[in-house]
């Protein structure tokens, strides 16, 4: 369970300020899977990064029971000089679980070959997200923060991952970001809109969904 309780964001941007938060409060449920919509710059990915706690709120309270991962798809945490076996164990060290089994979970998962011995400079942005997507989803957490899962890689391997995400759900609960609306009719039980720094829950994902396209086609109003 998570709980935002009269949260405040606010970024000094170019042209001023932009709030992506405005005193607000937010019960996200146990077991589900929450599709959390909003336009381009409404501020999905600074919620996550303080859902995280890689952020912190301006004003206000997040409380989280149970374990939480990084934003799923962010590899703000791995080491470009490591290779991707010693980023893998490192994290494993960090998260207090067995190394050698999250290697070659991760070995396994992420197709990445010789390179997966290689520094993380070599890689191309596919392969660390393929990397990261393995990572996140070879360690057990209450709630996953995922981002564009269905963007990792080619059809075979972006099929293998929503898979192994559907098997993660069965025990966790999830907040999902995507662009794709036939995924989240696919995955989400409920869904969470983001606007103007609000945020409305909609127990029906089709409702959600119709309101964040009703937004995606009005004027944005200043921040």
């Amino acid at each position: 369970m998570i709980r935002l309780r009269n949260v405040h964001k606010t970024f000094r941007v170019r042209a001023g300020y932009k709030t992506i938060a405005r005193g607000v409060n937010m019960d996200f449920p146990k077991g589900k899977c929450v599709a959390l919509l909003g336009r381009n710059g409404a501020g999905k990915s600074s919620l996550m990064n303080m859902l995280a706690g890689s952020m912190q709120p301006d004003r206000g309270t997040i409380l989280i029971d149970g374990s939480v991962s990084w934003p799923v798809g962010f590899q703000g945490s791995f080491h470009n000089d490591l290779t991707g076996s010693q980023n893998t164990r490192f994290l494993a060290r960090v998260y207090g679980v067995d190394t050698d089994e999250l290697v070659d979970f991760v070995q396994d998962f992420a197709e990445l070959g010789k390179h997966f011995h290689q520094p993380l400079r070599t890689y191309s942005s596919g392969m660390r997200s393929r990397l990261g997507f393995g990572v996140s989803m070879g360690i057990h957490f209450d709630i996953y923060l995922v981002d564009e899962v269905t963007a990792v890689g080619d059809a075979a391997f972006k099929e293998k991952s929503m898979e192994l995400f559907l098997n993660r759900m069965e025990q966790s609960s999830s907040i999902f970001v995507s662009h794709s609306m036939s995924a989240v009719r696919e995955i989400c039980d409920v869904a969470v809109v983001l606007e103007n720094g609000r945020m409305r829950y909609f127990r029906d994902v089709d409702e959600g969904i119709a309101q964040h396209e009703h937004n995606m086609f009005r004027k944005r109003k200043p921040g």
